[in-house]
């Protein structure tokens, strides 16, 4: 069965995120669609508000086809890592399109970018704006601008920047890969405020925590919705920064200066920083200790979510040497099931629908992991990290990667 993939976050699935979809499905023809979707923490380094079964659930009912979670050695990383990880994933699965959303969706236009991003001389200018202090961001879209004549607005916006990053992976990793950039709609990427039926997923996030659910609501398909207040109910979300608070002062606290080094993406005495920040008493006194022109809120957020974690910068940079070691399934639709009894014999990679066929929780305990396993046992840690966010006291226990099974959705007629 021929297949077309989406990188996705989904936090929560909203209707830009069906418009997308629907998008996928008009220029794919009849190919499944495949997202390879963050797990329980994402990209910017922040709880998910769903856990990833739930929102992989979302995805589905919203017409995905099949859900794989993206390692979270690969999820909460900057764009370059996380887009390389999910190219990767989606590749060893044998998609031949990859669908994505730009505010300028102009391959021709795309492509410069990123065929301009690996010239040395970017680089270059790159780094040395970085060092300067400028946000990844800014630093990257005024490099960009310079060297390839396109607006700097344009290099600048979030899911371009995106785009370009899945460009250059599809160039590196996957080249039989065809790129399909859908232009996005209404709200931008840091839109926050819900106007509408379509609204960024920040905006969605945003009314939620403010306790306007309704306006939240309405920007989110009618099944997703129904999903949502099923969570809500049974205490299995929202989940917010906040509720790690304690855990993670605790991480700071205890952690030696060593071992706050080792933190990925943590340089530049970094750690120092870190060891004094967290001596604050809340999460927002140790951001405003932490933040500064050189160091954006969403990388600190990673570090944050790495220092809870206990992740290893050595890890990461061996799984940015091998990719995803293996594609675990997180839902699917009645399409998906067919798609994945010939991935069980074809895809480059373990599909994984039972974790204990791969690790045992015994195994946590002691050292001599595969790298296969180190990398699912990484995963297995942001589940039991996150379980402790939830509101619901009965949901808390550690261990749900061993207990859950893939969710098969029914999808409505």
């Amino acid at each position: 069965m021929r297949a077309v993939g989406i990188v996705a976050e989904y936090n929560p699935f909203h209707n830009g995120h069906l418009y997308h979809v629907a998008e996928t499905r008009r220029l794919a023809g009849d190919a499944a669609i495949v997202a390879a979707m963050s797990g329980n923490f994402v990209q910017r380094g922040e709880p998910a508000l769903f856990d990833k079964w739930a929102r992989a659930e979302m995805a589905v009912r919203g017409g995905v086809d099949l859900v794989v979670e993206l390692p979270v050695g690969f999820a909460v990383r900057s764009a370059q890592f996380f887009a390389a990880g999910a190219v990767r994933l989606l590749a060893a699965l044998g998609v031949e399109a990859l669908s994505f959303g730009a505010e300028d969706a102009d391959p021709a236009a795309l492509g410069r970018l990123a065929a301009a991003m690996d010239e040395e001389a970017v680089q270059t200018l790159f780094r040395r704006r970085l060092d300067a202090g400028e946000t990844y961001a800014a630093a990257l879209g005024r490099s960009l601008a310079a060297a390839s004549g396109l607006p700097p607005a344009m290099v600048a916006s979030p899911n371009n920047i995106l785009a370009v990053e899945y460009l250059r992976a599809i160039a590196r990793y996957a080249p039989a890969v065809v790129p399909l950039p859908v232009a996005r709609r209404g709200a931008g990427y840091h839109e926050r405020k819900v106007a509408g039926k379509i609204a960024s997923a920040t905006a969605v996030r945003g009314a939620l925590q403010e306790g306007r659910t309704e306006l939240a609501y309405a920007a989110m398909p009618v099944e997703c919705r129904e999903v949502a207040e099923r969570c809500v109910a049974e205490g299995l979300g929202p989940v917010w920064w906040g509720a790690f608070e304690q855990a993670l002062l605790a991480a700071l606290r205890r952690s030696r200066v060593d071992e706050l080094a080792a933190l990925p993406e943590v340089s530049e005495g970094l750690e120092y920083k870190l060891k004094a920040a967290g001596a604050a008493g809340g999460l927002e006194e140790l951001m405003a200790a932490l933040k500064s022109k050189r160091y954006a809120r969403t990388r600190l957020q990673r570090v944050l979510v790495h220092a809870l974690l206990l992740s290893r910068r050595t890890d990461l940079a061996a799984w940015e040497e091998s990719g995803p070691l293996y594609a675990r399934v997180l839902a699917f639709g009645e399409r998906g099931r067919r798609l994945l009894k010939g991935l069980a014999r074809s895809a480059a990679v373990p599909v994984v629908t039972k974790t204990t066929h791969f690790l045992h929780g015994r195994e946590l305990c002691g050292a001599g992991l595969t790298p296969l396993q180190a990398m699912l046992a990484l995963d297995v840690a942001a589940t039991d990290v996150y379980c402790l966010g939830l509101p619901g006291r009965d949901w808390r226990r550690g261990g749900r990667d061993f207990r859950q099974s893939p969710l098969y959705v029914a999808c409505r007629q």
